[in-house]
């Protein structure tokens, strides 16, 4: 399977951003998002044993820095499913590591170290309690899961583009931000089939405050309570996002496809996270975004993205809540 149709495989929304970029970048940052999917794949397989996730998570970090071969890792994961795309890709790892070799060595030596620091901070929040004490531990595990990767991909655009090694000071720290304001996102589509699987990534102060347990906060009893505890983290993705939207307006203009693919996953986020307040399915389901909602953020941001006046209107058009949510 071609590196490219992987990619659509394992994340439609992200194949769209990195599919958008000139040759070099989508080139770049597929086999990039490829590493870091056999990471996710380890981290987050549902019946696989937490102390197995946190091996095989290092011993892939032996693979990427050349010490073991690829076979030390994918024999290890050959008995997982793999019409499992996400396992597909993991069981097949060797061949990313193939073709990151044939890339410019100063991209390996952004790429390895990021993905290595990445799949280090998974083995260790797998060894952590399934549960987030305060904002602080939840801060720290998404700098580990998304943070890392927006400092990954800060250095490729860097290496890229002149004018974002010039910025890339003030760049980093935005692109750390936009890593955490989608990760937030994640966290809150994401809590009832976390919760499901034994994890509760909300930290215990946030709904503690509001007089709820761990799993008093999915009963539908207290889902008036539990919505206020969505509003929390929804207040603190919205933080975030808005300094991910700063890190767009960092690129020039005449930038217009790399500010689109970082427009598109940034937007998507805004927009489901506006369809999660005061929606109670967040509790039971989760909720997403249409794909007709998707084709016209798509189509919007390619007509005037370019528009940094523009771009700041319409992430409050897309911050207001739909009508008709669910309510408890």
């Amino acid at each position: 399977m071609h590196q490219y149709e992987m990619l659509r495989k394992v994340s439609r929304t992200f194949a769209l951003s990195i599919e958008q970029l000139p040759q070099i970048l989508r080139d770049l940052l597929t086999i990039s998002y490829l590493l870091l999917r056999v990471s996710d794949c380890l981290e987050d397989h549902e019946t696989m044993a937490v102390e197995r996730k946190a091996q095989l998570l290092r011993l892939w970090t032996r693979v990427l820095s050349g010490k073991v071969l690829p076979e030390n890792l994918t024999d290890q994961i050959s008995d997982l499913d793999g019409s499992d795309p996400e396992v597909y890709v993991a069981q097949h790892a060797g061949e990313f590591i193939e073709q990151l070799y044939q890339l410019p060595p100063r991209v390996q030596a952004i790429i390895i170290p990021h993905v290595i620091e990445t799949s280090l901070g998974m083995a260790r929040w797998q060894e952590h309690s399934p549960s987030v004490e305060n904002e602080e531990e939840l801060d720290d595990y998404m700098h580990q899961v998304a943070g890392r990767v927006g400092y990954l991909l800060t250095d490729i655009f860097a290496w890229y583009l002149p004018v974002t090694r010039e910025r890339r000071t003030h760049l980093m720290p935005l692109g750390r931000e936009f890593g955490l304001a989608l990760q937030t996102v994640n966290v809150i589509r994401g809590m009832r089939k976390d919760y499901e699987r034994g994890w509760v990534f909300v930290p215990r102060t946030f709904y503690e405050g509001v007089g709820l347990t761990r799993d008093g906060l999915f009963e539908p009893a207290n889902a008036h309570l539990a919505l206020e505890v969505v509003d929390m983290l929804a207040d603190k993705a919205e933080r975030h996002l808005q300094h991910g939207a700063s890190y767009i307006r960092a690129f020039p203009r005449h930038y217009h496809r790399i500010r689109l693919a970082c427009m598109w996953p940034l937007f998507f986020a805004m927009k489901t996270l506006a369809l999660s307040r005061n929606n109670v399915n967040v509790l039971l389901t989760g909720a997403k975004m249409s794909r007709d909602q998707v084709k016209r953020i798509v189509r919007d941001t390619k007509l005037f993205g370019w528009s940094n006046r523009w771009l700041a209107w319409y992430y409050r058009y897309l911050a207001q809540p739909p009508r008709g949510l669910v309510v408890p």
